[in-house]
């Protein structure tokens, strides 16, 4: 009531206030009143803006947005901007460029003139699809192999489907075919912008080839190399191309460029060719001596490569090691659906190529558990000269030491770096073969990506780390025990041994054609052989390993990525101990052979063809203006390499080897070679 009261009191005082008193009071109350609205208006736009706060979906969108208009500016600038724009910067930071080989030859009035076949190692030649599943609706013709590789990304458990062959056969699987890319484009770029076989032939191109005196013996690479014959007739097609191109260029040999596994490619045609139908081409034991002037072999694989053998043994090489190492679990997996070291297996374990790679020669050529050919080998040469060696006083004279140990690189696989080092007397080993392998009662549930370690119990992975050390000797028991499946098919197709008897009629079957050390050279003593190869960059020579953590569908092995060799002068990094080669094959498989197993008139070499061997030293571009380098040994970058090209195309216009110079080494191989007791 007292409110009341108040109220009345003031409403009866309002009653006797003035007009001018009223207009004052209802102006304020104006004023008061737009104040409100004010405020009402300012509330409302902090809410506005609240509403409207940057998220990261905008910060995603405005960052991809600024890419796709950088890349747009660029791409204008780099179409707008004159051809020799880039070379012009270039020279101004690093002086003038040489000229291509190519330029240069022809200046000094070089032509075409022997025809020129190209023959592609693993993985560099590009595969289309021809017939597919459902999944690979829309495919058909386009690259599943080289390119850019797309439909990895967009259908990656497709791709391995469609990229695997018979489990059983080594053929295709039902359904799908999937067939070399033809012509000098199947192996021109591995990628856009990668270049293969480009720079080779832009500069034959130079001096006056074209493609009808170049040829591309494009193949399936991941074929044995005989089912290739039997599936695609690709053998018989070479066969018939340097026919047609010896018969158009006035009966001029052809020169032969095989590259890596296409080397031991090219083993097997000259068997082929010369044996008769309908295991072989026909052509009778002078074929080769009508039809080839030269065979320049580059990075050639001949006696194998250690990569091949922890690529079956855990789907893994170096650099995979690393990045496993990195972020354990996610490669092996079931991350976004994908397993990918098990599909990197199941599908790599279909290529029966792949198995043509592992190391040849047994303990002879590669070493047993105390001794190796590059046991002495300084990994560095500089630190070498500089900080691997120590000065002592002894009876008041300086003697020097070397730090670095002896490496047992025969030990191809060990389980532990002390198994790796120690004196093989205090090796304590458990035979493996034999052992049961067990049975994986846990791993039922793998569906596609199953691997033959599937079939492996914790006996049987036990077993393989108990006998701790693997040679060249014993690697192919221990794939037979691990890959049994694999091993059955790649038995049939290939061999790995030293033969006793060249001239036992076993040695005319096609499994031996491609081992140079159960065959023999064709009768061509006009011919030439070279072996062209990279040196001074670390190459994978041995491995140490451990058992993984077990998981469900997992891989039980893996390089132990933390093992170092304790000083700079070792060769022991991330688990692999390293030797001089071109990063991908060591000195002693790529010379090995024109060193000394075909020097000369030996078993392996009847007629005395000559054999030259042609070094290059790595040197890596000096920046990334350079590109991938004119002067790189690595096994790719090499195809590059303008002191290789030349040499190549003084060759093919007519040169020989003794014109090049004969011999240029620069490695051991000679040293190394001489260490082996091989019945020459």
């Amino acid at each position: 009531m007292s409110f009341l009261r108040r109220r009345k009191a003031s409403e009866t005082e309002e009653g006797s206030k003035s007009d001018s008193q009223v207009r004052k009071e209802i102006d304020n109350d104006n004023d008061n009143d737009g104040k409100r609205e004010k405020e009402k208006g300012k509330k409302k736009r902090d809410v506005g803006r609240t509403v409207k706060r940057w998220s990261c979906l905008d910060s995603c969108c405005w960052l991809i947005g600024c890419i796709c208009l950088i890349w747009w500016v660029l791409l204008f600038l780099f179409n707008a901007m004159p051809a020799s724009f880039p070379q012009y910067v270039t020279e101004a930071i690093t002086g003038p460029l040489p000229d291509p080989p190519g330029v240069k030859l022809r200046k000094e009035g070089l032509t075409a003139k022997h025809p020129v076949v190209f023959v592609p190692g693993i993985v560099t030649g590009g595969l289309e699809l021809w017939e597919g599943h459902q999944c690979a609706e829309g495919l058909f013709r386009k690259r599943l192999w080289g390119g850019t590789f797309g439909e990895i990304y967009k259908r990656p458990l497709c791709w391995v489907e469609h990229m695997s062959l018979n489990n059983e056969t080594g053929l295709d699987p039902p359904g799908i075919r999937v067939r070399p890319v033809s012509g000098l484009v199947a192996a021109d770029y591995f990628a856009p912008g990668y270049f293969v076989w480009a720079v080779l032939i832009a500069n034959l191109a130079r001096i006056g080839y074209e493609e009808k005196t170049m040829y591309m013996a494009a193949y399936d690479w991941r074929m044995s190399f005989q089912n290739t014959e039997v599936r695609d007739q690709t053998l018989s097609r070479m066969k018939s191309n340097i026919e047609l191109m010896v018969a158009t260029n006035g009966g001029t040999k052809v020169v032969v460029i095989p590259h890596s596994m296409g080397t031991l490619y090219f083993l097997h045609f000259m068997k082929w060719v010369e044996a008769p139908a309908p295991i072989g081409g026909g052509g009778g034991p002078d074929w080769c001596a009508k039809h080839i002037k030269a065979i320049m072999n580059i990075g050639g694989t001949f006696l194998g490569v250690p990569k091949a053998l922890s690529g079956l043994f855990s789907a893994e090489a170096k650099d995979i090691a690393v990045a496993r190492a990195i972020a354990p679990g996610v490669l092996d997996k079931d991350m976004f659906g994908l397993q990918t070291l098990q599909h990197v297996m199941r599908m790599t374990r279909t290529w029966d190529a792949t198995m043509s790679m592992i190391p040849k020669g047994g303990d002879t050529i590669w070493g047993d558990l105390d001794w190796s050919p590059e046991g002495d080998y300084a990994c560095d040469t500089k630190k070498q000269k500089n900080n691997c060696t120590q000065t002592s006083i002894q009876n008041g004279k300086e003697q020097s030491s070397n730090l670095s140990k002896t490496i047992f690189y025969g030990r191809m696989i060990s389980f532990g770096k002390d198994a790796a080092e120690v004196p093989s007397s205090e090796l304590e080993r458990v035979e493996f073969r034999g052992a049961d392998r067990g049975k994986n009662y846990a791993n039922t549930s793998c569906g596609d990506v199953w691997t033959e370690y599937h079939d492996m119990g914790l006996e049987g992975i036990k077993a393989v780390t108990d006998y701790k050390v693997y040679t060249a000797g014993s690697i192919l028991d221990l794939l037979h025990f691990v890959a049994p499946k694999m091993m059955a098919r790649g038995g049939d197709q290939f061999s790995y041994g030293i033969a006793d008897n060249l001239d036992d009629k076993k040695y005319e079957h096609y499994r031996y054609w491609s081992n140079p050390l159960e065959t023999k050279l064709p009768t061509a003593p006009d011919m030439e052989i070279f072996s062209m190869y990279g040196v001074g960059i670390p190459t994978e020579r041995a491995y140490v390993y451990k058992a993984t953590s077990q998981a469900e569908c997992f891989i039980p092995f893996q390089i132990d990525t933390s093992v170092e060799g304790g000083n700079e002068c070792s060769c022991l990094n991330g688990g692999v101990f390293n030797v001089d080669g071109d990063e991908t094959v060591p000195v002693l498989s790529a010379g090995f052979m024109c060193a000394k197993a075909w020097r000369g008139k030996t078993r392996f070499n009847p007629s005395g063809i000559r054999t030259y061997i042609r070094e290059y030293v790595h040197a890596p571009p000096a920046n990334l203006l350079q590109g991938r380098g004119t002067q790189s040994g690595a096994h790719v970058d090499i195809m590059g390499n303008f002191a290789l090209i030349e040499d190549i195309i003084r060759v093919a216009a007519g040169a020989s080897g003794d014109d090049l110079g004969g011999d240029q080494v620069h490695s051991d191989i000679y040293k190394w070679s001489d260490r082996i007791n091989l019945k020459l």
